[in-house]
């Protein structure tokens, strides 16, 4: 693989091993210096790389160069090395090389101790999210400001504050006592379920990103997974939800980039691979007594890989939907169980819960109603077309719901 394809490939894995491994070195207070030494590595890689090939281990050559800056800022930095201790200091004054922690063990456990930093109660979500997929993902400012739909100028100033927050919390790099570890996983999960969804339902127009950002959940939560502190059902179940969801994700566009909806879409692109995952870890979160709105979600999920269209089918998506709203209710969620509804039972009964939902400034509702009404009243379908259009934010929303709205004039 040439240094073009290796470095960026490099980077998503590498990048955060690095960082983690240097801010529970350094002390999270420090996760800027962090994070330089970790790029200004993967610079000179592509520097070095681009003129003398890539070496024959890329991994030993960047932990190898990152040990080295870190030896050189220890260095150059006297009042940093008087402030920090461990380790690297204590090697470094007495002129020994540094020698970093980079073993597999504490590469794993530096990387969860900063899931677990960077979803501390402290901070507001959407921090928790950003700085995610900043340090734990290696997405750059303008990745994530598109991510979010937002300024550039916006998301620095909101990593700044989470940044500042942590200091002043004094936040530290380690595993929940065992009394707070249920809470502090339960603010990992939700970052990570939002994570995920910000890539799945994200309005941006960068395809290849929201992939990304969904592969970037999925392997935080698989890390979850394989940690016997956090191998928890609830955790298992999430993750089953995400296989479920990200099986579907070829099968949601077509060529031309346009939304394709669930009773459309061309089973033979879903991943049989990610649903027989899902399954696995949905098994896995089968035990015990405790019953999350991940498992309710994975069980909804589930049913959706399954493409026939059964009476049976929909009447297992609605009961699990009305156990969900019971256990957190959501509007969206009540959203989603008025569709399972008009499947199971009626168009007409479907419509006569959406109405009481009076979600009106989301444009899914006014869609979801337009789908309800065409058959029965085309009419108030189109009117409902017309309001979610001037609703819609997406170029691939608004093309689908002028596609409805040509239908219905076509008719006429």
């Amino acid at each position: 693989m040439e240094s073009q394809e290796l470095i960026p490939h490099l980077f998503r894995t590498e990048y955060r091993k690095i960082t983690a491994v240097l801010s529970k070195t350094f002390g999270l207070e420090h996760i800027e210096i962090a994070q330089d030494i970790a790029s200004d590595t993967f610079l000179q890689a592509s520097e070095m790389w681009g003129i003398k090939g890539v070496p024959d281990n890329p991994v030993a050559w960047l932990y190898t160069v990152a040990r080295n800056k870190t030896l050189d800022y220890l260095r150059r930095d006297k009042l940093f090395k008087e402030k920090v201790r461990g380790q690297v200091v204590r090697d470094s004054s007495a002129g020994k090389e540094v020698s970093l922690d980079l073993s597999s063990q504490n590469i794993t456990d530096s990387q969860l101790q900063m899931m677990f930093a960077i979803c501390h109660p402290a901070l507001p979500i959407e921090s928790q999210i950003g700085l995610a997929l900043n340090v734990l993902c290696g997405f750059g400012i303008n990745e994530i400001a598109s991510a979010f739909l937002t300024s550039k100028e916006t998301i620095n100033k909101r990593l700044y504050r989470a940044r500042e927050k942590l200091r002043a919390e004094q936040v530290k790099m380690e595993f929940p006592a065992e009394a707070d570890i249920e809470s502090r996983l339960e603010a990992v999960l939700k970052t990570l379920y939002l994570l995920f969804n910000e890539g799945y339902y994200s309005a941006g127009k960068d395809v290849t990103l929201r992939k990304d950002v969904c592969i970037e959940a999925m392997w935080l939560t698989k890390m979850l997974t394989e940690n016997p502190g956090t191998d928890r059902p609830p955790v298992n179940a999430l993750l089953a939800l995400m296989c479920f969801h990200a099986s579907r994700f070829e099968a949601r566009t077509n060529t031309q980039g346009e939304t394709v909806l669930y009773e459309d879409q061309d089973d033979s692109l879903w991943d049989a691979t990610l649903i027989s995952r899902g399954e696995y870890y949905l098994n896995r979160a089968s035990v015990g007594r405790q019953l999350s709105r991940y498992h309710l979600e994975a069980a909804i999920g589930y049913w959706h890989t399954i493409k026939a269209d059964t009476p049976e089918k929909w009447e297992h998506i609605l009961q699990y939907y009305n156990e969900l709203l019971i256990l957190e209710y959501s509007p969206i969620a009540a959203l989603n169980r008025t569709y399972a509804l008009a499947k199971a039972r009626s168009k007409r009964e479907a419509i006569r819960e959406a109405e009481k939902l009076n979600l009106g400034e989301i444009h899914l509702y006014h869609s979801l109603l337009g789908e309800l009404y065409l058959g029965i009243d085309d009419g108030k379908a189109l009117e409902c077309f017309k309001t979610a259009l001037s609703l819609a934010k997406s170029r691939a929303d608004r093309q689908l719901l002028e596609g409805k709205i040509g239908r219905l004039y076509g008719q006429k």
